[in-house]
């Protein structure tokens, strides 16, 4: 992949990562739970994916890019706070969760989807400032 292209992936995947946090508060203030998280989980997402162009690392799993992201940025080479391996594996749960399973619908609060919310906001300030470096 060229260079160029490798930079306006990653640029996109920023913009997408901002877009899908923006949607995730709206959805929140609604009370929209299941949506909120949906969004906060892809803006983590969209995070990551600008970290794998910048590598030139691709799959289409999302468990693999986990795997990756947590092999490469939180065991190998310590970049990122421990903190984001577990923010990420817990949005992705969370997102699992408000998605598929209709049970727990119903557990979902303002407080937990707010907390989840800023666990994402610290992840992509986080993967912004590398990138930006």
């Amino acid at each position: 992949m060229k260079e160029q292209d490798k930079k306006i992936l990653i640029k996109n995947c920023i913009l997408k990562s901002g877009e899908a946090l923006s949607d995730a508060e709206y959805n929140l203030k609604d009370k929209r739970y299941s949506s909120a998280l949906n969004r906060i989980y892809y803006a983590v997402f969209y995070s990551v994916m600008a970290l794998a162009y910048k590598e030139g690392f691709t799959t289409s799993k999302h468990s693999q890019l986990i795997s990756w992201f947590n092999k490469k940025y939180i065991y190998e080479e310590k970049i990122f706070d421990p903190l984001l391996k577990d923010i990420y594996k817990h949005a992705y749960k969370q997102r699992q969760e408000s998605d598929y399973n209709l049970i727990f619908l119903d557990a979902f609060s303002d407080e937990l989807v707010f907390k989840e919310l800023e666990n994402a906001k610290y992840f992509i300030d986080s993967v912004s400032k590398y990138l930006n470096n």
